[in-house]
């Protein structure tokens, strides 16, 4: 009896502590390895979405912190440094009409159309996806209504109907990222609206709305969650045509006017110089194609991965 006594304990005793503390320790070492070791040939694999990836860090540093690039005002003028090629001098990308810096004013451009354009992607997305969401899930008059005034928004070219909302509130970038901004609510709204379409038929959504939950609480827990991927992937993949446009419509004069160093304005005022000084044009349209370039190649593999 005391044999079996002593065999029921030794099978009721708990592990030892020190294998249980041990035990982790040796699973998550190789797990972290192999993670950083995916990561690697992902990166191997696709070599240019990690040059995508640090032209738009390198962008969005010099957007928020300027100084970390250049020490020089753009702003300041010197005459007896008027259309310097690049290199000559210290000024690595050469001088304008007036004698400011070309690099200082590209770096201090970045902030100035990437904060626009930034600003104009967070009202497509916001707007949109309210439009959108209220639309699908709603419906009825509600959803012909705003589906309507969709209509009419694509019905016009976007750059007229930009153009249109600037002369209605005025010049400046706010107003540029504002008219970028509406124009492209459309396309979000549509796209946020087949996705509620398609989420308000779950199981889980009709059983919140038959256990007496709000509307407004089954939008936020349930709907908007679920159909929110697309709209941030279209997000992010209009993030480079919001840059183009906010640019083109500064090059229009529609944006701050001189001397402020947006991207698309640098390249309007070196239009008259293309004969003589190339490199006024020329620079800040490398930038704008560099970052727009890396914006869609980021973006669409962030869509790939999605899907």
């Amino acid at each position: 009896m005391s044999e079996i006594m002593q065999e029921l304990a030794a099978q009721a005793a708990p592990p030892p502590a020190p294998e249980e503390v041990e035990g982790p320790a040796v699973e998550i070492a190789p797990a972290r390895g192999a993670r950083l070791r995916g990561i690697a040939r992902a990166a191997v694999r696709r070599p240019g979405v990690v040059l995508a990836v640090l032209v738009l860090l390198v962008a969005a540093t010099a957007a928020f912190f300027p100084g970390l690039f250049t020490g020089t005002d753009p702003l300041a003028t010197d005459p007896r440094s008027i259309l310097l090629a690049p290199g000559a001098d210290g000024h690595w990308l050469g001088t304008d009409a007036v004698g400011r810096d070309l690099f200082s004013r590209v770096v201090y451009g970045t902030r100035e159309s990437l904060q626009a354009a930034l600003l104009a992607m967070t009202i497509s997305l916001v707007l949109g996806s309210l439009v959108g969401l209220a639309a699908g899930y709603l419906g009825g008059l509600v959803d012909t209504l705003l589906m309507r005034l969709v209509d009419v928004m694509l019905a016009f070219p976007a750059l007229l109907l930009a153009m249109a909302v600037i002369a209605a509130l005025g010049f400046g970038s706010v107003t540029v990222a504002i008219a970028v901004g509406v124009v492209g609510v459309a396309a979000m709204a549509r796209l946020m609206r087949s996705e509620v379409l398609r989420v308000r038929t779950h199981a889980y959504v009709e059983a919140a709305a038959l256990s007496g939950t709000r509307t407004p609480a089954i939008l936020a827990r349930h709907v908007l969650p679920n159909a929110a991927g697309p709209a941030l992937v279209l997000a992010a993949l209009d993030f480079g045509t919001a840059i183009l446009a906010v640019s083109s419509l500064s090059f229009l004069g529609f944006g701050e006017p001189p001397p402020s160093p947006e991207w698309g304005a640098l390249i309007s005022a070196g239009r008259d110089y293309l004969a003589t000084a190339w490199w006024l044009s020329a620079f800040p349209g490398m930038a704008i194609a560099a970052v727009v370039l890396s914006s869609n190649h980021v973006s669409r593999a962030i869509s790939e991965r999605v899907r």
